[in-house]
C-alpha cells in the first residue's frame, strides 16, 4: 500500500491526539452527513485548524464525487493526510465504530422486541440539536466556499435540482464540475492556484495500481471465503454481494443508498418490510456515525431472521458484520487510491474551477439533506407528492411535533447566541427530551 505524500496542515497534531478527537467525531456524529460535516469542519478547521479551510472544501469535493457515504470518506481523508494510512484507518474506522455498535444494541433489541419507546426518546433531543448545527454549517461554509453570485445561483439550482425533481446527483456532479470549469475559462482561471511545491508529485502509476489491488483483495476476499464456505445461494453470501453492488453504484449517501436498497431488500430478497425499513433508518438518524448504517440494520435482521434453522442472533451478527464490511472497505480503497491526487487536481486552474463548481453543488446538496432531515423530524408523516418531474415532500402540520419546536430553539439559543460548544448542547437537548417523555409528554 502506498504511504501519502501530504502537504503539512497549519497544525501537526500527534496521532495520539488526533485518535482522541476521532474518537469524539466519532462518538458525536449524529445528524446524517450534513451533521457530520459540520462538526469536523468545526473541530478541525476551526477549532484546531489542522486542515484549512480551503483543504476541507477540496476533500469534500473529491469525497462527495465518490460513491458511499461521503462523510466518512472525508474523516478517512484528513486521517491520511494527517498521518498517512494508519491515520486514515484510525478516522475511518472510529467514525464508523461507535455508531455501528450502538446500530447493532439496537437491532438486537429490535429484532427481540420491537421499538422501544425510551430509546427513541433519548435521541428525540439529539435530533432537534442537530438541527441547529446544520444550519449553523450551512451558514459558515456557503460563506466561505460560495465566491461570487455565479455559484451562489449554481448552489440554489443544485438546491431546487435534486431537492424538486430528484435529479440524480453524478447528473447533478458533472453539470456543476462543467459550469465551474465554463466559469474558470472565462475568468482567466489565474486565481487560487496551489502553489507547485505544495502538489502532489510523484505518484507513480505502478504505486496507485498496486494500492487499489490490494484493497481490493481486501474488501473481496473475505466475501469470497464467506461464499466459498456457506454457498453462494445462503444468506449470508447474499448480503456480501449484495451490499457489496450497492458500495460501488450508489453515489450521494445513505439517501441514494435507500433509493437502491428499498424495493430490492423488501419484494426481491424479502429480508424485512418496507415499514421495517424507515424504522432502521430512523435508528440510523438518532445514533451516531453515517446513515447508511441503516445497511447494519438490514443485514441484522436478514442474517436473523433467514440464516436456516429459526431466528439466530449468531447469523444476525453475522450479517451485520459482513454488511458493513462490504458497505465500509470500499471507502478506504477509494480514499487510498485518489487521495494523493486531489491536491494536484486542484492546482491545475481549469479542473480547480470545475471543482469549485462542485463545491457549490454541493452546498445545495448539503441543504436539500438537511432540509429533508428537517421535515422528517419535525413532522411525524411527511409524504412525497408528484406532478410530473416535480416532487416535493409535503409534511402533514397535524403532526408537527412540538416538542422538538422546543428543543430546537434551545438548542438555538445555547449553541448560536451562547456559543455552547456542541457536546453540551446535545446532551442539554437530550435530557431535555428525556424528562419530557418521564413526564409523559
Amino acid at each position: 500500500m502506498q504511504d501519502s505524500v501530504q502537504t503539512q496542515p497549519q497544525a501537526s497534531p500527534t496521532y495520539a491526539e488526533a485518535f482522541a478527537v476521532w474518537l469524539r467525531i466519532g462518538l458525536m456524529s449524529f445528524g446524517g452527513p450534513s451533521g457530520q460535516i459540520a462538526l469536523m469542519h468545526r473541530m478541525l478547521v476551526d477549532e484546531r485548524k489542522w486542515i484549512d479551510d480551503g483543504r476541507f472544501l477540496n476533500a469534500l469535493n473529491f469525497c462527495m464525487l465518490l460513491p458511499g457515504p461521503e462523510a466518512m470518506q472525508l474523516a478517512t481523508y484528513i486521517g491520511w493526510r494527517l498521518h498517512g494510512i494508519r491515520g486514515g484507518l484510525t478516522a475511518g474506522l472510529l467514525f464508523v465504530l461507535p455508531g455501528a455498535c450502538v446500530v447493532l444494541a439496537l437491532s438486537m433489541i429490535y429484532a427481540a422486541f420491537g421499538n422501544v419507546p425510551a430509546i427513541e426518546a433519548l435521541f428525540l433531543g439529539i435530533k432537534a440539536a442537530v438541527l441547529v448545527i446544520v444550519i449553523e454549517a450551512l451558514l459558515r461554509i456557503a460563506k466561505r466556499a460560495l465566491k461570487g453570485p455565479a455559484y451562489w445561483l449554481l448552489a440554489a439550482l443544485s438546491f431546487v435540482a435534486i431537492f424538486f425533481f430528484g435529479a440524480p446527483y453524478p447528473l447533478l456532479v458533472l453539470a456543476a464540475a462543467a459550469i465551474g470549469y465554463v466559469l474558470a475559462v472565462r475568468q482567466g482561471s489565474s486565481a487560487a492556484v496551489i502553489a507547485a511545491s505544495e502538489t502532489v508529485h510523484g505518484v507513480a502509476l505502478s504505486r496507485t495500481i498496486a494500492t487499489a489491488a490490494t484493497w481490493l483483495a481486501i474488501w473481496i476476499g473475505p466475501l469470497l471465503a464467506v461464499a466459498g464456505i456457506f454457498g453462494r445461494g445462503h444468506v449470508l453470501s447474499q448480503i456480501g454481494y449484495f451490499f457489496s453492488k450497492l458500495a460501488v453504484v450508489t453515489f450521494g449517501g445513505a439517501y441514494a443508498v435507500l433509493a437502491y436498497m428499498g424495493q430490492d431488500v423488501a419484494t426481491q430478497y424479502g429480508w424485512i418490510s418496507a415499514g421495517e425499513m424507515m424504522d432502521g433508518l430512523g435508528l440510523a438518524e438518532t445514533t451516531p456515525g453515517p446513515l447508511i448504517l441503516v445497511t447494519e440494520f438490514v443485514g441484522y435482521l436478514a442474517g436473523f431472521r433467514h440464516g436456516g434453522g429459526g431466528p439466530s442472533v449468531a447469523t444476525g451478527i453475522a450479517g451485520a458484520a459482513i454488511t458493513l464490511w462490504a458497505t465500509f472497505t470500499p471507502c478506504f480503497l477509494w480514499v487510498f487510491t485518489g487521495g494523493p491526487y486531489v491536491e494536484w487536481l486542484n492546482s491545475q486552474p481549469k479542473l480547480k474551477g470545475a471543482l469549485a463548481g462542485v463545491t457549490a453543488a454541493v452546498v445545495g446538496v448539503i441543504l436539500n439533506l438537511a432540509m429533508w432531515f428537517a421535515l422528517h423530524v419535525f413532522f411525524g408523516r411527511v409524504t412525497l407528492n408528484t406532478a410530473g418531474p416535480l416532487k416535493l415532500w409535503t409534511p402533514d402540520i397535524s403532526t408537527l411535533d412540538w416538542r422538538i419546536v422546543i428543543l430546537a430553539a434551545v438548542s438555538a439559543f445555547l449553541l448560536l447566541w451562547r456559543h455552547w460548544n456542541v457536546i453540551a448542547v446535545l446532551a442539554v437537548a437530550s435530557a431535555g427530551a428525556l424528562a419530557l417523555r418521564l413526564a409523559g409528554l
